[in-house]
């Protein structure tokens, strides 16, 4: 059978555009990415941007490296191995600004810093005012971290800490027990004990450090900033997909990289990064998944140099740029 004109339009077409696209994939620019733990919910929009082609369709072929215990992400960022990590919080970029390493914090995917304390209900423990002088179990690392914030602001002392060794059954055995813990993490633990804990998250005390910053070297950001504004414009899209969309293409990759998930943890997570506005408040409303801002960054930094951890003189301003964000990417009109 001969074919139509109309017919051999269509194929041409097709043919065309198929061409196209494989151009553009034999064209996409791989990056490294380095999360800060194992895969999660908190990591569900980037999982979302790399399962629903959304860094692709960017021009961008992303390899995601896990985080975890005994992984030091931000090292192998300084040392060049990755192109992109994410810092917990806002003392990562600090710190690398501090000691005149080149890296910026070009997104905060994070408005709210997950870190929570976590007490007994019924005990009285029901704000942070109510736990100053009563023994709290923290890390090493939260010590030099934000309990200097709650010295400052509530009054804790040194002497209330005890050692916390990352496992819930202390604080079980007992009900004057209080931790320190992530917002979907310990929670979700305690609660599947029969215990529903008393959950106070340090970023709505006034707590100003971003959460899941991505960073990049200086460099990468000087010399290919468009590569850096599309990695952050897809994130940002994955975000929104992934909290707003159907997060299970995300899901299904977050379970293949780490098989200690599963779908009511998962489920969980999601829930309560909605109900707390982790990605989506503040200046994000208004601004888009991603936002920073100068005024936050002074905040966080004042604070922390009042407590004693940065130079009231030090040049915080090199920790970050707001260059690849603000733009209102990925919001509705």
């Amino acid at each position: 059978m001969n074919r139509g004109p109309s017919q051999r339009l269509r194929v041409a077409l097709i043919a065309f555009f198929a061409a196209i696209i494989g151009a553009t994939a034999s064209r996409a620019e791989t990056v490294t990415f380095g999360t800060d733990w194992k895969a999660e919910a908190e990591h569900g929009g980037y999982y979302q941007a790399i399962a629903a082609g959304i860094y692709k369709k960017y021009g961008i072929d992303v390899k995601l490296r896990q985080g975890g215990p005994q992984v030091n992400h931000a090292q192998l960022l300084a040392a060049g191995a990755l192109d992109f990590d994410i810092a917990s919080n806002s003392f990562g970029p600090l710190n690398f600004a501090q000691q005149n390493i080149p890296m910026v914090a070009v997104a905060a995917l994070f408005q709210k810093d997950p870190s929570v304390l976590i007490a007994h209900p019924g005990e009285g423990n029901d704000s942070f005012a109510a736990l100053k002088g009563k023994p709290i179990m923290i890390s090493g690392d939260t010590r030099t971290g934000w309990w200097l914030f709650l010295k400052q602001k509530f009054g804790y002392t040194d002497d209330q800490i005890r050692p916390y060794n990352f496992s819930t059954a202390p604080f079980l055995a007992d009900k004057k027990a209080v931790q320190q813990g992530y917002l979907s993490s310990e929670p979700y633990t305690i609660e599947k004990e029969g215990v529903k804990p008393v959950v106070l998250l340090l970023a709505d005390a006034g707590y100003a450090s971003y959460g899941s910053i991505i960073q990049c070297s200086l460099k990468l950001a000087t010399e290919k900033p468009d590569l850096v504004q599309r990695f952050v414009n897809a994130s940002i899209e994955g975000w929104y997909s992934y909290l707003y969309g159907d997060p299970s293409p995300g899901n299904a990759l977050i379970k293949k990289d780490n098989p200690e998930m599963n779908d009511d943890l998962i489920a969980y997570g999601i829930a309560k990064i909605k109900e707390y506005g982790i990605v989506d408040s503040g200046d994000a409303k208004t601004k888009g998944i991603g936002a920073m801002t100068d005024g936050r960054w002074k905040d966080f930094f004042d604070v922390m140099a009042k407590a004693g951890l940065y130079p009231a003189g030090m040049d915080y301003k090199k920790a970050y740029t707001l260059q690849f964000v603000d733009k209102k990417v990925g919001m509705k009109p």
